[in-house]
């Protein structure tokens, strides 16, 4: 019988640093479906860690339990030593507003906004001043190459062009930490890499941390660091990888 593949304990993942974000033990089921098994990991503030493994591994379950939207039913999620489980969903929720920003793998824009108020979105939440939120959202367009196209809707949108918004959006708060779940997965290659690069480059200038969920090891090779799931377990990776230069 293979042996198991051995944890990536918490307290291991991020040494020599304090920890920004710790998931300790963490298990979640869903009725009779263990989702997670004691899964551990820490993510350092500015590093860029991608998760891989196969559809059903649990990956993205890990991902919700790290950003509060899920609470593991045993273990403990910790976000710059607090824990999310301590928090009311309130408290929560907002956290997901300020401190934390999503991609999804289909952007998940608002179809009715145009192209600068998805960006502004989580600022109006916020109750920021339109006029204010506005003006930070067409600058992160600006820097992600979509000048011009401020009042365009979704559905005028190239898919690259809509998943570049989508990433505005999550920087337009200045959050510490990006949740990004298959965020290229419905590009083609040429405008799946030209996304990431600007969104790397973009993280990686500001000292934001990412959580980066993939099952392709092109997409994960952009991070300093992989974990893998597998039948719900967090294991380190079976070989070593060269980080690809920025």
């Amino acid at each position: 019988m293979e042996a198991s593949p051995a944890f990536v304990r918490a307290d291991e993942s991020c040494p020599g640093k304090r920890g920004l974000l710790r998931a300790s033990d963490v298990t979640k089921s869903f009725g009779p479906t263990v989702a997670l098994h004691g899964g551990e990991l820490c993510v350092s503030a500015g590093e860029i860690v991608a998760v891989m493994g196969p559809s059903g591994s649990g990956k993205s379950t890990l991902l919700h339990c790290l950003a509060g939207v899920l609470l593991p039913d045993q273990g403990l999620v910790e976000y710059d030593g607090q824990r999310l489980d301590a928090m009311s969903d309130a408290e929560r929720s907002r956290l997901r507003r300020t401190d934390f920003g999503f991609v999804y793998q289909f952007g998940q824009l608002v179809p009715e906004l145009t192209a600068v108020e998805n960006t502004a979105l989580p600022l109006l939440l916020e109750r920021r001043r339109r006029r204010e939120a506005v003006a930070v959202a067409q600058a992160w367009l600006e820097t992600f190459g979509l000048a011009g196209l401020e009042k365009r809707r979704p559905g005028e949108l190239s898919g690259g062009e809509a998943q570049r918004v989508a990433v505005a959006r999550a920087l337009v708060t200045d959050p510490r930490v990006i949740f990004a779940d298959e965020p290229t997965g419905s590009l083609d290659s040429a405008a799946g890499v030209a996304v990431l690069d600007e969104f790397t480059g973009a993280v990686r200038s500001r000292g934001v941390a990412v959580v980066l969920v993939t099952h392709d090891a092109r997409v994960a090779a952009y991070a300093e660091r992989t974990v893998l799931v597998r039948d719900g377990m967090v294991t380190s990776p079976d070989t070593a990888r060269t980080v690809r230069a920025s």
